[in-house]
């Protein structure tokens, strides 16, 4: 799987998602730009300080941040997804957390940076590794409608 086959099933299976590729005229910091946010805002009219992607491409390391990853590689790139605590649970012990390689590829893991709120990753997912994530993306996109849905959020009728 490619970054934008994943972009195009993402933005095709899920309505309501905005597909954001950082860029230097959305006022993205520097060092996001060409990773990809999906952003679930059904109404288009979220603030910006309020949309929060449930699933993100990041294609570089976030230098004396996001390092562990190796994202530098040629050709290789990281999705992630949010999912809930059971489901992050029941994939990934805590014992086990810190037993991981960060830079394996077409692996699912732990988050290196945000494993801790329940974000699982896979390093340039194979096309069967990516069928095999489908639970987990429509997870993550359930668990924003609901938040999204939640008076005072979104819908500009609550507001």
């Amino acid at each position: 799987m490619d970054q934008a086959a994943i972009r195009k099933h993402i933005s095709d299976t899920y309505p309501g998602v905005d597909v954001v590729i950082a860029s230097p005229g959305d006022g993205s910091p520097e060092v996001a730009w060409g990773d990809s946010f999906f952003i679930y805002d059904p109404g288009r009219k979220l603030d910006a300080n309020r949309k929060f992607p449930f699933a993100t491409i990041v294609t570089k390391d976030y230098e004396n941040f996001d390092i562990a990853s190796d994202l530098n590689r040629p050709d290789v790139f990281r999705l992630n997804i949010g999912v809930s605590k059971q489901t992050y649970q029941s994939l990934f012990s805590e014992e086990a957390e810190d037993g991981h390689d960060f830079t394996a590829l077409d692996r699912l893991l732990p988050h290196p940076v945000y494993g801790q709120n329940h974000w699982v990753c896979v390093l340039s997912p194979s096309e069967a590794t990516f069928q095999a994530l489908q639970p987990l993306l429509a997870e993550a996109y359930d668990i924003v409608v609901k938040r999204h849905s939640r008076p005072g959020r979104g819908d500009a009728s609550w507001t």
